[in-house]
């Protein structure tokens, strides 16, 4: 499997790089998340980041690679959304 070093941006990891293995597209993973043990070793915190692009080139406009930024609210819930489902309103959002 390949790999590509890709930084990472706030929360308890800012500023390191890691490896992250990419897809069979050549991208890394929308959301990357790290457990990482409690002093106690029993609790387990996940810190979550989310993919964001890292840049872009001025003459071209083209992508430069992906950073990965902190979500300290963690992993946002997706919900599936198909074209012949009725429009969501005030009283069906959760």
């Amino acid at each position: 499997m390949r790999s590509e070093s890709t930084p990472f941006v706030g929360g308890p990891i800012d500023g390191q790089v890691l490896p992250v293995l990419v897809g069979h597209t050549g991208h890394p993973p929308k959301w990357y998340e790290i457990p990482v043990p409690g002093d106690d070793g029993s609790t387990v915190t996940v810190y979550a980041y989310r993919r964001v692009p890292r840049g872009y080139t001025k003459r071209l406009g083209l992508q430069r690679g992906w950073a990965y930024e902190y979500a300290p609210d963690g992993k946002e819930r997706r919900q599936l959304r198909w074209p012949w489902s009725k429009p969501q309103g005030p009283a069906d959002t959760p």
